[in-house]
Formats: C-alpha cells, structure tokens, sequence
C-alpha cells in the first residue's frame, strides 16, 4: 500500500473510531458491537504498524477513549486508569509471555501470572481516607475523570467504612447482572421505551445521572479489581492484595486464579471462557496479570497500558434458528417497530426467543422472510441480533414480512415520514 492510501485510510478508521467511541463511552449509545469497534482499531493498529511515521498522539491507539462531561466536576487521577491491550488469539498471548518471561529472566524475577474475568462495566476509582469512602471518580480520559461520589454512594456493595483505618485508593468495575439487565429491559418494553443495547452502558448511563435518586433505582454493582495507591502496603503480590481487600470489606472480584506459569494461565481462560454463560455478570474477555508488583514496577507502562497485563478477547458467540414471525409493537411515542419471534436458542448462556428487528429499512437490508433461518449474535451481554439470513435452507414456503399500515393497537393509519426509518401511528 502507498502512502497517499495508508493516510486516507487511517483518518477514516480514526474519524470512524471517534464517532463510535463516542457513542460508547460518552453517551452510552452504542450503534456497533464491541467486537466491530475491536475489528476496526485492530486495522488502524495494523496500518500505524505498517506506517509509523503516520502515528498521532491524538489517535486512539495512543489514548484512552472517553470525555469528562459538563455536568460533573473533574478529577485528576493520582495514579492514571490506564486501558488495556486487547489480543484475540493465544498466539499473540504466547507471544505477551514471551516477552515477559525474557525480561524476568534478565531481571532475575520469579514470574507468576493472576487471571481474572474482565467485567463489562464502568471502571471507577473509589479514595478512603481513614478508612472512611470519600470520593469516587469516572475513569474519564485515564488521568481526569467525572466525581461522581453522591451516585457511588447509592451502591450497596461499596463499603462507606472500611474495617481497617487505612488510606487507599482501589479500582472496580460498576456494572449490572445478567438477570437484573434482563428484568431492566422488561420493564422498558412493558413501558413502550428503547431497550438498552447492553448492561455495560446501562450501569454507564446509570452512573452519569445527575439526579443520584435514579442511580439507586437502578441494580448497579461492583466488583474491585486493583489498588491503585496504598502507602501502607507490605505485599509484593497482587494476588495476596486481592485477598487483603477482601478482609477490608471490599467485594473483590470473585473469579481470580493465581497461576505459576503461561500454561496454568492459558487453562485458567480456557476455563472461563467455558463457564461464562454461568457467570452471573456479563464479561468480554479474561485478564493476565503479572502477581509480582515490584516486577510490575520494572517492566513499567506505556501512555496508554500497563506492559505488565493483556486483555484476551472471547469471539461473539452465533447460532443458527428459525425466525417463526415478525409482531410489530407499537411505543408510547407511537413509533412501530419490528420484532423478531425466533425457535428459542441458547447464545452466550442466554434463551433467545425473540429480538428487535430496528425498523423497516433493517428487514430489507437482511432481506428477512418469515420462515428463514437466520443467524444471530450475542457477546457478552449485548442484545442479540439477526446478522445474516441462510439463503440456502430456504424451502420456498417463507413468507415476505408485511409492513403495517395501520396501528396494531389503535387501528388508525400507520406511516413512514419521508426521511425517517420510523413508521409512525398517526394518533399520537
């Protein structure tokens, strides 16, 4: 590829990445799923390899995604909540190990690894002082983030009062269970509201509220995860920190599997990529950590990630069923919008038995039928979509999905404004 192209190629991924961090971690919007943002930044990390010279520091590659918004005040991190690096294959965690395992050999250090679920959330930092919470804050940009305190507060399972008078700061992941999500969403549906896209932005947008009252109202969680700061701190474990915060009244990640070497590790994410579907909180990969923090100290991070630890990514899960009708339910805004009724199957340890269809421009686009059988998608806790149909399985007894022309409710003229995907009853 030429220079001219690589440039014109990579601005379009960055604007196309921009867009869509946005709508992800600021307005808790998504319109892609995480594995297609992931896809995408794996692109433009290729190019930027390919062509160095072309590399920003305002490229999301070199930065953490998310802005600090108006409504809360700042926070400058004391230690930086740093990202992650994302691999999908075990080639490229062996290839992590490698490099690790050369430099503790240089350095003369014991390696061992902790394995952890990396929880689809928001990461906060929680700050005590004597013991006593005094105020949590956003990851936001990785060095200033939103105080959000007041709505922190609401969480049960965030201890106010430590059990030792220490001064700390730790960070966790909010998020929200498979089943309390689930019960969230139907109640949107019997309401006639959006459905939200996933339980990640669900606990983001419940933390974002400036009124804390509807933060409580909603089932948010936690599950710390790593001390940021604590001056008092005699352990050179991560593992045995883990343990301590545990005595500390923390609600400390519950899966974490210390490991003696790459393999032990490797089997410990094999494992949980197993079990996940019996998880009762959604996750989108599994952690390694270097256990040693002095060790950690030596092998340092970059702007944006530790070199000490590496996310690996679990594939989205698809199955194949048979789309058995289409209903069409109508919102308390009179918007009309399609509804999948599939043959019940299980995706990524959840029954799907129906799924929004979004409007009529996405029945077209898939050229969906009644009677087809389609394929459907679902990582982590993110509503299932129909992605494809099998033309192939097609029987020619399928039926072409009949779009309303009056209200299914009201029985009054049903249309589609010129320049809208929404078809409308006309009462409202």
């Amino acid at each position: 590829m030429k220079l001219d192209e690589a440039k014109k190629q990579i601005k379009e991924l960055r604007e196309t990445l921009e867009y869509h961090s946005r709508k992800y971690y600021d307005e808790d919007a998504p319109e892609i799923t995480d594995y297609e943002y992931d896809m995408l930044m794996n692109k433009l990390k290729a190019l930027e390899k390919e062509f160095p010279e072309l590399i920003t520091k305002d490229s999301l590659t070199q930065k953490v995604g998310g802005h600090v918004s108006e409504g809360f005040k700042q926070v400058e991190h004391i230690v930086p909540l740093q990202s992650l690096q994302d691999v999908f294959s075990f080639e490229e965690l062996q290839e992590f190990d490698e490099r690790i395992k050369k430099q503790a050999t240089e350095e003369n250090e014991e390696l061992n690894y902790v394995v952890e679920t990396k929880i689809d959330g928001l990461s906060v930092a929680l700050e005590y002082i004597d013991g006593i919470f005094v105020r949590g804050a956003t990851r936001g940009n990785g060095l200033i983030g939103e105080d959000i305190t007041d709505n922190l507060r609401t969480i049960k399972s965030i201890p106010k009062v430590l059990n030792e008078k220490v001064n700390i700061i730790v960070r966790g992941e909010v998020f929200i269970g498979k089943k309390e999500f689930d019960k969230m969403n139907e109640e949107q549906e019997v309401l006639g509201k959006p459905l939200f896209a996933n339980a990640r932005n669900a606990a983001a947008g419940s933390l974002r509220q400036l009124d804390s009252k509807i933060t409580a109202s909603r089932p948010l969680d936690i599950y710390i995860f790593n001390v940021q700061k604590f001056e008092e701190n005699k352990l050179n474990s991560h593992y045995e920190q883990l343990e301590y915060l545990v005595k500390l009244g923390f609600n400390v990640n519950t899966v974490r599997i210390y490991c003696k070497n790459y393999e032990e590790a490797q089997k410990a994410i094999e494992k949980i990529g197993e079990d996940r579907e019996n998880l009762s909180f959604g996750i989108d990969g599994a952690v390694i950590k270097v256990d040693s923090l002095s060790f950690r100290e030596k092998l340092g991070t970059t702007y944006k990630v530790p070199r000490w630890a590496i996310a690996y990514k679990y594939p989205p899960e698809a199955k194949e069923t048979t789309l058995k009708d289409v209903i069409w339910q109508v919102g308390r805004t009179g918007v009309i919008t399609p509804m999948a009724i599939l043959e019940p199957v299980k995706v990524a340890g959840s029954t799907i038995s129906k799924t929004t269809l979004h409007n009529e421009d996405f029945i077209k686009e898939k050229g969906l039928k009644i009677g087809d059988t389609v394929v459907i998608q679902k990582q982590g806790d993110v509503i299932p979509e129909v992605i494809k149909v099998i033309t192939e399985k097609r029987t020619g007894n399928e039926k072409d999905v009949e779009v309303p022309t009056v209200c299914p409710v009201c029985g009054s003229t049903a249309t589609r404004e010129e320049g809208e995907a929404a078809i409308r009853c006309n009462r409202n």
